[in-house]
């Protein structure tokens, strides 16, 4: 069997605007400046209390403070309906091609919370798709191995039978942390050199490319 761990912000859903509205309400609520767009995407894919201690150093003691603000203005835009996190291209119809192959299954591993990956599961009808789900909520943050390594041991698939599909430096360190390979997709948030720097084996370019991707061969480096 072979094992597709995929990450989900920046890699399967362009959650870009929802995520700048969200720590937008996260700093105005604790009376901060709301960080550069360019230094808020950099940090996703990070659990929430360690990205605020990335943005906001000097006020890493409110992190718990403006993680509780973030959630709930994140769940509020969600209820509302004031920001969306579509697909990204592809993104359905690769996912219900790998699912329906017999040797493969899928797992996420993400930044995001159980509850806001609960509603993406439910809204995308993905209920049966992931074999194994891993969030923020009970792991370290990445690039942590703790999520692959449980992905792996959940389904019982060998770290060389596995690839890790991410958007961000920390999905490739974490990837490679737990010596599985690393596939890069240059649609997300950081830039394809950074993704290579960090040990993605190939950044892809389109959805499509993403099958085949998964069937090469990498030893863990």
């Amino acid at each position: 069997m072979r094992l597709v761990i995929f990450d989900v912000d920046g890699t399967l859903v362009d959650s870009q605007g929802h995520i700048l509205a969200s720590m937008e309400g996260a700093f105005r609520a604790h009376g901060l400046p709301v960080p550069p767009r360019e230094a808020i995407l950099s940090i996703v894919g990070l659990s929430l209390p360690e990205a605020f201690v990335r943005l906001v150093p000097d006020h890493a003691h409110l992190r718990d403070d403006l993680t509780a603000a973030y959630k709930d203005t994140f769940a509020s835009l969600r209820m509302s309906g004031a920001a969306q996190s579509p697909l990204y291209p592809g993104a359905a119809e690769v996912l219900a091609e790998l699912a329906a192959q017999p040797d493969t299954l899928l797992g996420v591993a993400t930044g995001k919370s159980r509850r806001g990956l609960d509603h993406l599961i439910e809204l995308h009808g993905w209920e049966r798709t992931f074999q194994s789900v891993q969030v923020s909520d009970h792991h370290p943050s990445k690039p942590h191995p703790s999520m692959v390594l449980s992905c792996l041991s959940e389904t019982g698939v060998e770290a060389g039978d596995a690839v890790m599909v991410g958007d961000t430096s920390f999905d490739m360190e974490m990837a490679r942390a737990a010596c599985v390979r690393g596939i890069g997709v240059g649609w997300g948030y950081h830039p394809a050199a950074e993704l290579r720097d960090a040990g993605a084996v190939a950044v892809l370019s389109d959805f499509a490319e993403l099958p085949a991707a998964t069937r090469e061969g990498w030893a863990c480096a």
